[in-house]
């Protein structure tokens, strides 16, 4: 009699059969299952058993049963763990296609991508301007107010009489020095004006 034809599970089952319990001692390390470490373990044995029964075999096949149960712990808790990173990674996935065709619903022009905004026209409230150029605007205002401070405290001295309306020779560096020395009498006289309340 013929046998019926083979599909093709039963031929992949036959090939890992064929390849028998030594077939688990060439996997990865990371491709373990439990029933591989069951399948070395008995490769082990049998290679155990046929070296005899010495007292130091028996004490070293203790010490090999020890590890090979740390071993078939080891894969039993690496496999739920990835089977829980599996289930996790799909769950996210669902997640993000969720939020993809939200956002697609949401807006039809699509995603503008990263670093990239829309903004309302209309809107009174949108930003005009760049963060640097916001920098730079800022920084000329700062040094525009100090010359405008500087201005001021010169306009102040030329009121006073303490700088004369025409500049000497001295040039820009005269200014600062007498600029200092009219604060200074500045602050002499409104020192000598407490005094006086007192």
């Amino acid at each position: 009699m013929e046998e019926p034809p083979l599909r093709e599970e039963e031929e992949e089952e036959e090939e890992e059969d064929e390849a028998g319990p030594e077939g688990a001692l060439r996997k990865s390390p990371f491709q373990l299952t439990a029933e591989d470490v069951y399948d070395i373990s008995y490769v082990v044995g049998r290679e155990l058993m046929a070296l005899g029964s010495d007292p130091r075999v028996t004490q070293l096949q203790f010490k090999i049963v020890r590890v090979l149960e740390m071993l078939e712990t080891l894969v039993s808790e690496g496999s739920l763990a990835a089977e829980e990173l599996r289930m996790e990674r799909d769950s996210l996935r669902k997640e993000v296609e969720g939020l993809r065709r939200e956002g697609a619903a949401a807006s039809p022009e699509g995603s503008l991508g990263p670093g990239k905004m829309m903004v309302d026209l209309t809107d009174p409230n949108r930003p005009r301007f760049t963060l640097q150029e916001l920098r730079d605007v800022l920084q000329e205002r700062n040094k525009l107010k100090a010359q405008l401070l500087l201005a001021q405290e010169e306009l102040q001295c030329y009121k006073s009489g303490l700088i004369p309306a025409r500049e000497g020779p001295e040039g820009r560096r005269g200014k600062d020095t007498m600029v200092a020395r009219a604060s200074n009498a500045s602050r002499d006289k409104e020192e000598k004006t407490i005094i006086r309340k007192l």
